[in-house]
C-alpha cells in the first residue's frame, strides 16, 4: 500500500539539496517542501560549500550527491566538514564505489542512499538523521 506524502514523516528544518539533475530537483524539492522543510538547491558541490559556509547556522542537512561537476560529493563533503565538523551530510548516488562511501561515512558523513530512492525512504532517513543528538 502506497503512503501519501501527508502521512510520511516531515518537519521544518532547512535541507541543501546538492545535485545536477533538474530532474532530481523537482521531485526532490516537491517532496520535501510537501513534507514542511525549506529546500535550498546548489547545481554543484562548489555552490554547495559557498551557501553552506554564507548561512551558518541555517542549514540543519545536506542532501549531497556523489557525481557533479565542478566539484564532486567527495571533495565537497570535505570542505563542509572542514568549515562545520557538525554538518549532517545524507550522501545519495546512482553511481559511486562502495569504497568512496564508506570513507566518507567512516569521515562523519550520516548515511547513505542509491538513487532512485523513494520519498519515503528519503523522509525516514532525513527524520532518523535530524533527531541524532
Amino acid at each position: 500500500m502506497k503512503k501519501d506524502i501527508k502521512d510520511l514523516p516531515g518537519g521544518s528544518e532547512t535541507i541543501l539539496l546538492v545535485d545536477d539533475n533538474d530532474a532530481v530537483w523537482d521531485v526532490l524539492i516537491e517532496s520535501l517542501q510537501g513534507l514542511g522543510y525549506s529546500v535550498i538547491l546548489a547545481e554543484n558541490g562548489l555552490d554547495a560549500v559557498e551557501i553552506y559556509k554564507g548561512n551558518p547556522n541555517e542549514i540543519d542537512l545536506v542532501i549531497l550527491d556523489m557525481i557533479m561537476p565542478k566539484m564532486g560529493g567527495h571533495n565537497a563533503f570535505f570542505e563542509l566538514k572542514a568549515s562545520d565538523p557538525d554538518v549532517k551530510v545524507l550522501l545519495i548516488s546512482g553511481y559511486v564505489s562502495e569504497k568512496e562511501v564508506n570513507d566518507i561515512l567512516n569521515e562523519g558523513a550520516k548515511g547513505f542512499l542509491s538513487k532512485p530512492c523513494r520519498i519515503n525512504i528519503i523522509a525516514d532517513e532525513l527524520r532518523r538523521i535530524l533527531d541524532e543528538q
